[in-house]
């Protein structure tokens, strides 16, 4: 069973936050130039080292404010109640089921500078069938951003593949649901790889402006 952002057992794993920097990301992962903390971006490095000649990594999403989070959780939030009517009178499925797709801000991995959302491309810079554009929601692809769908076309899942080889070779782990989550460190990283603690939580203004 799919573990969600929203279980307890990720909000239960403690946070030992150092305060490693973020940094950008240079031009070959894309125009985004997200911002990551130092080890995650040290391990897309090597993630992208192992791809093979010709395909490379488009980071279109690194860290994320605290307010727009806020902002994608409410909109995905109207979304789900509008697909299930009655679900505003079950708070506690609600915020299951919008976990699916965006994290609760607390434990939230791209509010830590810790997850990136990201494709394959080719040595053009056309993105690769992947079975559905990022950030396509439960309800819009039918259920194929979960990263194990299976109606998908074989390329897609060829290519889906090679994403989890080369970013699970470097230490990241996917989230579910969505095949261009992956993350480094955060608490769902603990609980999937069963790390004591989770090394980064909520970015404060300090790191952010540095």
């Amino acid at each position: 069973m799919t573990i969600l952002l929203s279980d307890p057992r990720v909000s239960a794993i403690p946070v030992e936050d150092e305060g490693e920097p973020l940094v950008e990301l240079t031009a070959p992962f894309g125009p985004a130039r997200a911002r990551v903390r130092v080890s995650l971006a040290q391990r897309l490095l090597l993630a992208r080292d192992r791809l093979p000649d010709g395909i490379g990594l488009r980071v279109v999403e690194g860290h994320r404010s605290i307010a727009d989070q806020r902002a994608i959780i409410a909109r995905y939030a109207a979304e789900v109640s509008a697909a299930h009517p009655g679900i505003d009178h079950d708070l506690a499925e609600l915020e299951r089921l919008t976990s699916r797709f965006v994290s609760p801000v607390a434990v939230a991995p791209h509010v830590a500078g810790a997850a990136v959302d990201l494709t394959l491309v080719d040595r053009d810079g056309r993105e690769l069938d992947l079975g559905t554009p990022i950030d396509a929601t439960p309800e819009q692809s039918d259920g194929a951003c979960y990263f194990a769908a299976r109606d998908i076309s074989a390329n897609a899942r060829v290519h889906r593949a090679l994403l989890a080889d080369v970013l699970g070779s470097a230490g990241l782990v996917n989230y579910p649901t969505e095949w261009w989550h992956w993350s480094y460190g955060d608490r769902y990283w603990a609980l999937t790889t069963g790390a004591p603690a989770a090394l980064y939580g909520p970015i404060g203004a300090h790191l952010v402006a540095a």
